[in-house]
């Protein structure tokens, strides 16, 4: 078995390991991280008309950040968290359409959420931001490296919250590989992974 491929079973190892950390993570808050997860367009909404009369429907948010709903009519959604656009459908079902309407929103799809792979792996480009994906698991899902790409040449860029440009943070896989797993960045909305090409 060659570097290269010692490596990429490694970051594969290393990756399905995180991914159960992370699945684990993720399990026990879910209902918390749907509970404070702001819609954004392209996402993709089940609404559930509970009582008096049941409907169901699937709704993506278009680009305007609008949604439309049976008796609803349009709404605009984008920012809203699922909560409070539960809240909406409720309030205007019972205006006249319903009498006192039980409704259940949950996100059955994120769209909006995204983050980008660029540089010296098999498959660049955007990628789902869905559930807890680490940096491992994102170079994984990107092909692995290509091969002129380093695995001691790993950054991210973060985009900072107060003032314009990112911040670049430096991944060492090879921390990770050692079973540091707090090294492996778990990857937010908008994340930019750059993986460069090693030095020969």
């Amino acid at each position: 078995m060659n570097l290269k491929t010692f490596t990429i079973f490694s970051l594969i190892v290393m990756s399905s390991l995180s991914s159960v950390f992370a699945q684990k993570d993720h399990s026990k808050g879910a209902s918390e991280i749907n509970k404070r997860y702001t819609i954004g367009v392209d996402d993709i909404l089940e609404i559930n008309v509970i009582k008096p009369d049941a409907i169901s429907q699937e709704v993506i948010v278009s680009p305007d950040g609008t949604i439309s709903f049976p008796y609803v009519g349009v709404i605009k959604v984008k920012g809203m968290l699922l909560e409070e656009v539960q809240e909406t459908v409720e309030r205007i079902l019972a205006d006249g359409y319903m009498k006192y309407p039980v409704v259940y929103v949950s996100l059955s799809e994120s769209r909006s959420r995204k983050f980008f792979v660029y540089g010296e792996v098999e498959k660049p480009g955007t990628y789902p931001l869905d559930g807890q994906i680490t940096v491992l698991r994102a170079i994984s899902m990107a092909g692995g490296f290509s091969k002129y790409g380093s695995s001691s040449r790993v950054k991210l860029l973060r985009s900072r919250k107060d003032q314009p440009g990112y911040d670049n943070i430096k991944i060492s896989i090879k921390s990770v590989m050692e079973g540091d797993l707090e090294a492996d960045q778990v990857l937010q909305n908008g994340d930019i992974l750059v993986i460069s090409e090693g030095a020969f």
